[in-house]
């Protein structure tokens, strides 16, 4: 029996994080957030989730939840296994869009591995062949709170630290003193600038920032700048890793060829699923580059398909899954596990292996297609 897509579930699924999570671009205070149930013939169903980003993917809750209807009427009676097919019936439908479009091309994965009988990591040809832990991350604030939420975050065991920051350079320098002063110089420590210096305040802050031993800086510079970006990067004492200016392997192959960055930041949400980030790591290899995967405010739904992804490629170094464990409530069933001092697991579930709570989904605004 050939598979068939027989309808499409979508639900909004709003939790309010612990505490507001403040970047350069701006404060959020919940996971605004999107699943995505696609239905089949023979049922098997795929979950996917979103977790769209205003100010970076220029998505909302609201804005996938409608284009999600249009996608889903586009997808039903086609067969799920064909998953190019799939994904390119959704761009002649819109372009862009690639958070609300990276919750359907998970669901297709998730089907498509459930099919094959294998967890989705080994359904990409990965193996679980190395331990993948996640950094936790200090959000934009005071020098003092920073450092505080930096002690906790060691205390804790993370074996690293990521640090917002994109204020100016007198500002940002004084957060990472005093988070360094705090912890001491053990634990490396990553920076995010989420685009909020100019090419000037970049270099001036990445020179200044050199002797607190920070592994690498995300986007330092607004993403429309990226023909800057291979300034920046000659004047850095520190590796910069492209994020927002990298959506898909398009971005990629022209960040490679620019000598721009030393690694791409891979989230789902940005480059429209696992296709396209599968395409992505394909060009990192091209180029000798290494990768990051890395996530907005999904939960452990959408996170466990990114540890999935995360073992298809040794060229994916280093983690960043903290947002569910910056959320108040986890409504979702089975799936990746936090373990002692950063580390995850997954288990060897077929597809996914995660799902949410169905308690949990009839309090959530619905439609099916």
């Amino acid at each position: 029996m050939q598979l068939e897509i027989t309808s499409v579930e979508l639900y909004k699924l709003s939790i309010p994080l612990k505490q507001p999570f403040v970047i350069s671009l701006g404060p959020q205070y919940d996971g605004d957030n999107v699943i995505v149930v696609i239905n089949t013939n023979a049922g098997i169903k795929g979950w996917g989730e979103c977790s769209p980003y205003m100010s970076i993917n220029g998505e909302s809750m609201d804005t996938c939840f409608i284009v999600g209807q249009d996608l889903a009427k586009a997808l039903k009676g086609k067969d799920p296994l064909q998953i190019e097919d799939c994904i390119n019936a959704m761009e002649r439908i819109i372009t862009r869009n690639e958070s609300i479009k990276s919750a359907f091309d998970m669901a297709l994965y998730d089907i498509a591995a459930q099919h094959a009988g294998l967890p989705l990591y080994k359904f990409l040809g990965g193996e679980k062949n190395k331990r993948i832990s996640t950094d936790m991350t200090v959000g934009l604030g005071s020098p003092e709170k920073m450092a505080a939420e930096a002690v906790e975050y060691k205390a804790a065991g993370f074996p690293s630290i990521k640090v917002k920051l994109g204020t100016t350079t007198e500002e940002d320098v004084a957060r990472i003193k005093a988070i360094r002063e705090a912890i001491g110089n053990e634990l490396p420590l990553r920076i995010d600038a989420n685009q909020g210096w100019n090419v000037e305040t970049a270099i001036a802050t990445l020179q200044a920032l050199k002797e607190f031993g920070i592994e690498h800086c995300e986007e330092p510079i607004a993403r429309w700048n990226f023909m800057a970006l291979p300034e920046v990067r000659k004047n850095s004492p520190i590796k910069i890793m492209s994020d927002e200016s990298c959506f898909d392997e398009h971005d990629a192959e022209r960040l490679a060829k620019l000598n721009a960055c030393d690694y791409f930041n891979v989230k789902l949400g940005k480059s429209g699923g696992i296709y396209h980030a599968l395409k992505i790591v394909e060009v990192a290899k091209a180029h000798n580059l290494k990768l990051q995967v890395g996530c907005f405010m999904e939960s452990r739904l959408a996170i466990t398909a990114l540890v999935h992804f995360a073992y298809s490629s040794n060229l994916i170094v280093h983690y960043d899954l903290d947002t569910p464990l910056m959320l108040k409530e986890d409504p979702v069933v089975g799936g990746m596990q936090f373990l002692d001092n950063g580390f995850v697991e997954i288990d060897d579930t077929v597809g996914i292996g995660a799902t949410i709570d169905e308690k949990y989904l009839e309090k959530c605004e619905r439609i099916v297609l």
